[in-house]
């Protein structure tokens, strides 16, 4: 191997580690939503508790676009090596604080506002970090194979999902559960200093890209790249159209292919925690190579066709996959083993009141393996003039072996499908950009496509199955048909349309791949 090529692999090797590290410190939030809605929110309401949640995870998200804009400035005004190690410790620092916040039971409502602030710090750093670590490694890259060697970014957004579902498993596997629910769930956040020290000290060797030493030493620095980026009629067309015509449809395929599909599997299929977070590994895992493939692709055919293909199939084909999961594995298509059905009824005194908590536990086996259980808590007031919290119910399945592989195989198209919009998409953002501006420039649309538009896909569409199934309810309740007829579908409707919105856009109006890598 030539010394250039290890040069290279190293920088790709570098910038991908630390970019992991960051995705890892962004999602394992996300991961452990479930988790969190029980220890910074009212517990009252768990549904309320959990959009809650769902909602400070989407603020990280929100955030990552004015991260964009002040590290991207950073980035083209002092450069990319700097500008990232800048957000690798900021992303870092907030990630280990979460894992020290106390409970809400312990400080009360600064427990969810200090969460916050931290989300918010975290989704500042990563709408700093892509774009320069994408931009790094671009102008490094050779011309012929500039989508191959960026493709080695875009696989970190989801190995560093899958970590954080690795690492979370792993301590649970090493605990028993009321310990990983009173003090586990905080290692993976504690983890995190550990990791983005070693990704540190990766970095800090790092020379600066080839590409705006140049431009720096023959005075081709931006002066105000903000106004550069944005304030030019022609600069500004090509940001918009890689937002509406590309990053907005691609974020949407991410979030609904990757962290939608784990909430749906969740929450709406009721599948255990740790089965469901198995099936998504294994699809993960099974899919990823394929970034590198269509990323390697896009050099040799455009990266247009391959990105709006993903997107156009995620618009034909959600609806099918997603009614696949529900139906492998909803308990009306499965036969009850007979005299199966068990019921556990518990009291127990609720400590420092004279209030009790009544626990009812309903288990029953089906004929295909799958185990049902459903955990129903009521509180009894000793006062009765009080109003007591709302009833707890919390369904789980544990499913069989036959289903988890049907699972794995619809996560895995689902897995394809964004492979094919995300493989090419560093490639075709740092090519639509000059070296002066390309930081700010890339940075933003694609953080407002994946921060916003993506980031807020799971919240909006838990909100909207919510909706739906308390919409069927109130018509049972009033003795009138239901609305939706399939309420857990409901979720898609908001990324089948801003992805469809996407791919008009993208095809009329993006003509090609790139203008200014060659300067």
């Amino acid at each position: 191997m030539t010394h250039k090529k290890q040069s290279l692999a190293y920088i790709i090797s570098a910038s991908s580690v630390g970019t992991l590290i960051e995705w890892y410190d962004f999602y394992i939030f996300g991961s452990l939503a479930t988790v969190l809605s029980t220890k910074f929110f009212p517990t009252d309401n768990p549904t309320a508790a959990f959009l809650n949640t769902l909602a400070t995870f989407a603020a990280g998200f929100v955030v990552r676009p004015f991260g964009a804009l002040v590290f991207g400035r950073l980035g083209d005004l002092i450069g990319r090596k700097y500008t990232f190690m800048v957000t690798l410790m900021l992303m870092g620092g907030a990630t280990f604080a979460i894992g020290l916040v106390p409970s809400y039971t312990t400080i009360g409502a600064f427990a969810p506002i200090l969460v916050l602030t931290l989300r918010l710090l975290q989704g500042l750093a990563l709408g700093g970090e892509y774009g320069g670590a994408a931009t790094y490694v671009a102008e490094h890259s050779p011309d012929e194979k500039r989508g191959f060697y960026t493709s080695w970014i875009q696989t970190t957004a989801t190995v560093g999902l899958v970590i954080s579902l690795g690492v979370i498993m792993l301590t649970k596997a090493s605990m028993s559960k009321e310990a990983f629910d009173d003090f586990g769930w905080r290692i993976p956040f504690l983890l995190s200093a550990l990791m983005v020290l070693v990704s540190f000290i990766i970095r800090r060797n790092m020379s600066e890209s080839p590409l705006f030493e140049k431009a720096k030493a023959e005075g081709k620095m931006a002066k105000n790249p903000l106004k550069e980026s944005f304030g030019h009629k022609l600069n500004l067309k090509y940001v918009l159209l890689a937002l509406f015509g590309a990053t907005m449809g691609q974020g949407l395929v991410w979030y609904t292919g990757q962290f939608y599909a784990q909430t749906f599997l969740i929450k709406i299929c009721n599948i255990d925690d740790t089965q469901a977070n198995t099936i998504m590994v294994i699809g993960l895992l099974i899919g990823t190579p394929l970034f590198i493939f269509f990323g390697g692709l896009s050099d040799k055919i455009g990266r247009k066709g391959i990105m709006l293909a993903g997107m156009l199939l995620g618009v034909i084909f959600y609806r099918p996959i997603f009614e696949k999961m529900y139906q492998t594995v909803n308990l009306s298509n499965k036969e009850k083993v007979v005299n199966s059905e068990k019921i556990d009824r518990k009291i127990t005194s609720i400590d420092g009141t004279s209030d009790s908590l009544l626990t009812t536990t309903i288990s029953a086996s089906y004929t295909d393996g799958t185990q049902f259980k459903k955990v129903i808590k009521v509180t009894k007031l000793a006062d009765a003039s009080k109003e007591a919290p709302k009833a707890d119910e919390k369904t789980t399945l544990l499913i069989n072996s036959s289903d988890r592989w049907t699972l794995i195989l619809m996560v895995f198209f689902l897995i394809s499908f964004v492979t094919m919009a995300y493989g090419p998409i560093a490639a075709f953002l740092v090519e639509l950009f000059p070296t002066k501006i390309r930081y700010t420039s890339m940075s933003l649309p694609y953080h407002i496509g994946n921060g916003i538009f993506g980031g807020l896909m799971p919240a909006i569409a838990t909100f909207l199955v919510t909706q739906a199934k308390d919409a069927n309810k109130a018509a049972e309740e009033a003795g009138q048909a239901v609305v939706y007829a399939k309420p857990y579908l409901e979720g898609l409707n908001y990324p089948l349309a801003l992805i469809g919105v996407c791919v008009v856009i993208g095809l009329i109006y993006i003509k090609g791949t790139g203008r200014h890598m060659a300067e």
